[in-house]
């Protein structure tokens, strides 16, 4: 792990020299900004006061040394203007923008290609990448956590880029702006830790810091740049809770065996479970094809009785049926009787009562034969005796009478 901030500035050089200062820096420090140096100047001037010399020259002279004074001021203006327009080549590269400033005062910026500087106040003040995302390294030593340990540090990496050139010269210039990203990195960073346990400090190595990248593109915007990314690769705890993690990092691989040979337990006892169940499957629907076997047996046998006992009972029904009939048919047959012989009854009516008179008067007559007859005992005597002489005679008399089917009757007359 790096063990120092990276350093940004900004560096005076040629313009030879700046495709090389903006890519791969300089002893190590980023050079996101170069300031080229101006090679323009004013000895154009001296071949162009040179040329007027010889053209006066030419004029007041005559001969040959006049056409040679002439030739020299032609050749004089020539390469003035010559060294003119070479020195006015501007040539911006591929993702840089040059910064553009006139008597001091920026005035705008130059996009990438050849541009042309005529006037010597007319001039470029920096070129600055703009296209390339620079990496800044920010490792964090004594970062305390949420129990005031101080971490031994933390790394925390970003990269930005300038999207202002013009914002970035003007208001900050590169190396301030190397202590102000420190500093706001070191805050934030400082700030997050806190917020962390110490036994979850490695919890902040590749998690989500986009609250943190947030938070810096929003104190750097103003300096024209835009954090484009950000994380933490890497985290050291304190000593002793290295040696504290180690241990645990031991329990935990113990642990890890353990679960893994439990696993393979747990997957064998699943696997033999399986196979138990796969045999009680077997056996079940075996079970269950002898069970519907049993039930389409059964089925058959139930249905063979319901057929037998329809069959019976559709005999005892036609038995009842014909009984039924027969005693229909001998009822009907006695009614028919009875509705004759009371017909026959209603004709013979008058002879009956005839016979049934005629009867009565048998009847009369026999009831008149058999009437009983009297017998008067006299009981008119003094004493006791003659009463029970009487009695005496009365007892003999009376059962002689009743077996000639007469009645006895007996009066007593008062004295």
């Amino acid at each position: 792990m790096s063990s120092e901030f990276s350093k940004i500035k900004e560096s005076l050089a040629s313009w030879s020299e700046i495709r090389q200062l903006l890519r791969g820096g300089e002893s190590g420090q980023l050079v996101p900004v170069v300031i080229p140096k101006d090679r323009r100047g004013f000895a154009w001037l001296t071949l162009v006061f040179l040329a007027l010399y010889l053209a006066g020259t030419a004029l007041l002279s005559g001969g040959v040394f006049s056409g040679l004074a002439a030739l020299g001021a032609v050749l004089s203006l020539v390469v003035a203007l010559v060294w003119l327009w070479r020195r006015a080549i501007i040539e911006i590269e591929e993702g840089t923008t040059g910064v553009r400033s006139r008597w001091g005062a920026i005035v705008g910026t130059l996009p990438p290609g050849r541009h042309y500087l005529w006037l010597p106040w007319d001039r470029v003040d920096a070129v600055v990448d703009t296209s390339t995302e620079i990496p800044y390294s920010a490792p964090i030593v004594a970062c305390p956590t949420a129990e005031n340990v101080p971490l031994k540090s933390i790394e925390f990496f970003l990269k930005f880029r300038i999207i202002d050139p013009v914002a970035f010269v003007r208001t900050i210039g590169a190396g301030n702006f190397d202590l102000v990203l420190s500093s706001a990195v070191q805050d934030a960073i400082r700030q997050r830790s806190r917020l962390v346990h110490t036994e979850r400090a490695y919890d902040l190595r590749g998690s989500d810091v986009g609250d943190m990248q947030e938070l810096l593109t929003r104190q750097l915007g103003r300096y024209g740049v835009r954090i484009t990314g950000a994380n933490i690769p890497d985290v050291q705890l304190p000593d002793q809770y290295q040696q504290h993690l180690a241990t645990r990092e031991k329990v935990a691989k113990e642990l890890s065996a353990f679960e893994r040979e439990w696993e393979l337990t747990r997957k064998r006892r699943i696997d033999t479970l399986l196979m138990e169940i796969e045999r009680s499957k077997k056996t079940r629907d075996a079970r269950i094809v002898e069970v519907r076997a049993a039930a389409n047996t059964a089925r058959k046998d139930v249905a063979r009785m319901l057929e037998e006992h329809e069959t019976e009972a559709q005999r005892v029904r036609w038995e009842i049926e014909a009984k039924g009939r027969a005693q229909l048919t001998s009822a009907e047959n006695e009614a028919k009787g009875l509705r004759r012989l009371a017909d026959a009854y209603r004709d013979n009516r008058a002879v009956l009562q005839y016979e049934l008179a005629r009867r009565r008067l048998d009847v009369g007559a026999k009831l008149a034969e058999n009437a009983p007859r009297p017998v008067v005992v006299r009981t008119d005597g003094a004493g006791g005796e003659s009463s029970v002489l009487s009695t005496m005679l009365l007892a003999q008399i009376l059962p002689q009478l009743g077996s000639g089917n007469g009645q006895v009757t007996r009066t007593v007359e008062p004295n």
